[in-house]
C-alpha cells in the first residue's frame, strides 16, 4: 500500500511538472490564435493542488472528479442534487437514509431526522460536494448516524476567493433551515427537507477547510441568529484548517513553512483577511468572542502526524478556557496524517473515527475511546 501511495505521488508530481514545463502550445490544444501570450506564465503555484496562470486560467491537479447522485447500494442512502440559487451558482447534494428501517427516529422524533449541514475540505481551492470522496463519506455518515445530510457545493478560490465560500455556506445553511421548517405541499420547499429534516436537531460539520467554514458559520450564527431562532446542537470540526502568525505549543516553528502557509492563505482570500484574523486564527480571539459560538457541543478531531493538529488542540483549550457554556471534546488519532479517514476509509482507525462522529451526533451515547487522547 505504501508503494502504491508513493507511485501515485510520483505520478502527480510528473503531471504537475509536465504542465508547468510543457511548450506553450501544448498547454492549449487548438488554434494558436486562441492561446493568450502569457497563458503559460505562472502567477501562483499552490502545491499540490493547482496552478494559476497570469492569463487567469486555473489548472487543478486533484479533486476534480465527480459522481452522480444516486441510491447507494452499500448503504441504501438516496442522494439528489438541488440548485439553491441558480443566479449565484449555489447547489447542494442531499442524502436521505432508508426510512423503512428508521423505527428509532420515528418513535423518538415523530419521523424526522437530525439535519447535518456538511462543508467539504480541499484548502478552499479544490474538491466538491459531488466528488467520489465526499459522496462515499456522506453516504456512510447518513446511514450510520441516521441523519438527513446537506453537502454544500460552495465556490472555490481562486476563481471566487473568500469570503464567497463563506457567504455560500451561510446561504445554504439558511436555505436548509427554511425548507426544513416549511410545511405543506404548496410551500415550495424541498420535499426531503420539509418532510424529513428536524431543524431542532441541527449539526454543522466539515473537514479541513470545511471545518474552518463550519466554525465560522457557528460564529456568524452567534452574531446574527438563524432562521426561526434555530440553535446548533453540535459542531463537528474534523482536522480543521486554522493557522496564525505565532506558533501554538508543539506547532512547527520553521520560518519557511510558516511563510508558505501565510502566502497560501493570502492567495485564497486575496489578502482580505490577515493570518491572525479570527476567521483563520480563532485561537487568538478574546474570551467574549468565543462565547458567541452558537453551538451547545463541539467535537474537534485531529491526526497525530498532521501539521494542523497542534492548532486543533489549541482551539479546544481556548474554547474551554473562554467561559463558553458548552461541552468541547477532542479526539486524536495517533500515527495518521491529515484527513486520513477520507484517504483510507476502510481502515480500522477511520471506522473508529466515524463511530466517534456518529456518537457525537446521537448525543454522546456509546463508547469509542480507544484512540481518544483528550487533553
Amino acid at each position: 500500500m505504501a508503494a502504491g501511495r508513493l507511485s501515485s505521488a510520483v505520478l502527480l508530481l510528473l503531471n504537475m511538472a509536465g504542465a508547468l514545463l510543457a511548450p506553450r502550445g501544448a498547454l492549449h490544444p487548438g488554434p494558436p490564435a486562441a492561446v493568450a501570450e502569457d497563458d503559460a506564465d505562472v502567477e501562483f503555484f499552490f502545491f499540490p493542488f493547482l496552478v494559476l496562470y497570469k492569463s487567469g486560467r486555473v489548472q487543478r491537479f486533484m479533486g476534480t472528479d465527480t459522481v452522480p447522485a444516486a441510491t447507494d447500494p452499500a448503504t441504501g442512502v438516496a442522494s439528489r442534487d438541488v440548485v439553491v440559487d441558480a443566479a449565484a451558482g449555489l447547489a447542494v447534494r442531499l442524502y436521505l437514509p432508508s426510512l423503512a428501517t428508521n423505527s428509532t427516529a420515528v418513535g423518538a422524533e415523530g419521523g424526522r431526522l437530525p439535519l447535518v449541514v456538511f462543508y467539504h475540505g480541499g484548502a478552499f481551492v479544490t474538491e466538491s460536494a459531488f466528488s467520489p470522496t465526499y459522496h462515499r463519506y456522506l453516504n456512510t455518515l447518513a446511514s450510520r448516524a441516521r441523519v438527513l445530510a446537506v453537502s454544500v457545493e460552495y465556490h472555490l478560490a481562486p476563481e471566487r476567493r473568500l469570503p464567497t465560500g463563506y457567504d455560500d455556506a451561510w446561504a445554504a445553511l439558511r436555505w436548509a433551515l427554511a425548507d426544513a421548517r416549511s410545511t405543506g405541499p404548496g410551500a415550495g420547499a424541498d420535499p426531503w427537507l420539509s418532510r424529513h429534516a428536524d431543524p431542532a436537531r441541527l449539526f454543522l460539520a466539515g473537514d479541513s477547510a470545511g471545518g474552518n467554514i463550519a466554525h465560522n458559520m457557528a460564529m456568524r450564527a452567534g452574531r446574527e441568529g438563524l432562521e426561526g431562532g434555530a440553535a446548533i446542537r453540535g459542531l463537528a470540526l474534523l482536522d480543521p484548517f486554522f493557522w496564525g502568525k505565532r506558533p501554538v505549543p508543539s506547532e512547527t516553528r520553521d520560518e519557511d513553512t510558516r511563510r508558505w502557509r501565510e502566502r497560501t492563505w493570502s492567495f485564497v482570500c486575496a489578502g482580505r483577511y490577515g493570518i491572525d484574523d479570527p476567521v483563520i486564527n480563532p485561537v487568538a480571539m478574546p474570551p467574549k468572542e468565543w462565547r458567541r459560538l452558537a453551538s451547545a457541543r463541539v467535537l474537534v478531531t485531529v491526526a497525530g502526524l498532521d501539521m494542523l493538529s497542534a492548532r486543533g488542540r489549541a482551539y479546544v483549550r481556548a474554547l474551554r478556557e473562554s467561559g463558553w457554556r458548552g461541552e468541547a471534546e477532542l479526539y486524536e488519532t495517533p500515527g495518521e496524517q491529515h484527513v486520513y479517514f477520507l484517504d483510507k476509509p476502510d481502515s480500522e482507525k477511520a471506522a473508529k473515527e466515524m463511530e466517534v462522529v456518529v456518537d457525537f451526533i446521537k448525543g454522546g451515547q456509546g463508547s469509542s475511546t480507544s484512540l481518544s487522547m483528550d487533553e
